[in-house]
């Protein structure tokens, strides 16, 4: 019987900080967003606010990262099984964007979310690895 130990690269710990990291930036925008349900007097299952632009950007930081996380996971996974430390690094900066992201958008100017732009090298470098991973599966190079 092989243990999990033994199939993953030896740095794949990095990867599950990195994960764990993914979990704490989520948790701190979802009660971002319960702090701003009781500010602005949104109940649920009210999603948005026809009177508080705020909360909906509030809101829209977190459903935004919600929207795109699945992928990030597959991705960060896939990467990570063959480069733990390069897809920790590009983890690691996705994650810290979502923070600059949100913190943009809570300001109530959706423009100023662009301060997470730079996730996109995370975002984008993981797919990348992904597809040099299939590559190599196929063995196309």
């Amino acid at each position: 019987m092989m243990d999990v130990l033994d199939v993953l690269p030896s740095n794949f710990g990095l990867v599950i900080f990195t994960y764990l990291y993914s979990w704490i930036m989520l948790g701190y925008l979802a009660v971002q967003v319960g702090s701003a349900r009781k500010k602005y007097d949104v109940k649920y299952p009210t999603m948005y606010s026809d009177k508080e632009p705020v909360f909906n950007c509030i809101q829209r930081a977190h459903q935004n990262t919600l929207e795109v996380y699945p992928q990030w996971l597959v991705f960060q996974t896939i990467a990570a099984l063959v480069y733990p430390v390069a897809a920790s690094v590009l983890g690691a900066i996705w994650v810290t964007s979502r923070f600059s992201y949100a913190w943009g958008y809570y300001t109530g100017d959706p423009a100023k979310r662009m301060r997470g732009v730079y996730g996109y090298i995370g975002y984008f470098g993981v797919i990348i690895l992904s597809i040099s991973v299939a590559l190599q599966l196929l063995k196309v190079f």
